[in-house]
């Protein structure tokens, strides 16, 4: 169940329109979210290679109101403090915040060469498959997703038992990787709660287990 939080920061001008429900990536987003099969190794390198082709070139996608989503979850969601685990870290934009935050990150992801363009300082970077994340069980008192593909078993069996998964779609609806806040809700394996809201171009939520 998701309880909607009004909104707190406004929505700049001039929102891009960089992607709407056609984009590849939409199609991909909710065929591996709800179908585990829909991800296979062909698929996987794929998609690796699509964003390390993009990776020279990834912060110039960034914009002062990106890291806004993100900022109100983490100050509205309730998300802890301990060992936070980012997948799809991209060149590490967000994990800077996070690493405000919490007192551990791990910023993962698939595309080694996002992750070579990544400060060092904000965390510890190895390259990963999401749908098969090379973590203990109950190890993660959050996963943050921000535009990352969001494989449900995986996610849940990373968290702690009170551990929180922090969605983030920085362009909202616009962002190619989306799911609306009620879909990553339905994906997850068992009954969870938490809060949605918007912020900037942006939406979010954070997620926790109903019976821990």
């Amino acid at each position: 169940m998701l309880r909607e939080l009004p909104r707190v920061v406004p929505a700049p001008p001039d929102k891009p329109e960089f992607a709407g429900p056609d984009h590849p990536m939409r199609k991909v987003t909710r065929q591996v979210a709800f179908d585990p099969a829909g991800w296979t190794p062909e698929r996987a390198a794929k998609v690796a290679a699509l964003f390390n082709g993009l990776a020279a070139e990834w912060q110039t996608r960034t914009s002062e109101h990106r890291n806004e989503p993100l900022d109100d979850a983490l100050s509205r969601g309730g998300a802890g403090s301990g060992l936070c685990v980012e997948v799809g870290s991209g060149t590490g934009n967000a994990t800077r915040v996070l690493a405000k935050r919490f007192s551990r990150v791990l910023a993962l992801d698939l595309a080694i060469e996002m992750l070579r363009r990544a400060p060092a300082a904000d965390g510890a970077r190895v390259q990963a498959d999401g749908a098969h994340l090379p973590l203990p069980d109950g190890c993660a008192d959050a996963v943050v997703l921000v535009n990352a593909l969001l494989f449900p078993d995986e996610v849940a069996r990373v968290l702690a038992p009170n551990g929180s998964l922090i969605w983030v779609n920085t362009l909202g609806d616009r962002t190619p990787i989306h799911l609306p806040a009620a879909d990553v809700d339905r994906a997850l394996p068992g009954e969870w709660t938490g809060t949605s809201s918007e912020a900037a171009w942006g939406t979010w939520c954070v997620l926790e287990r109903e019976n821990p």
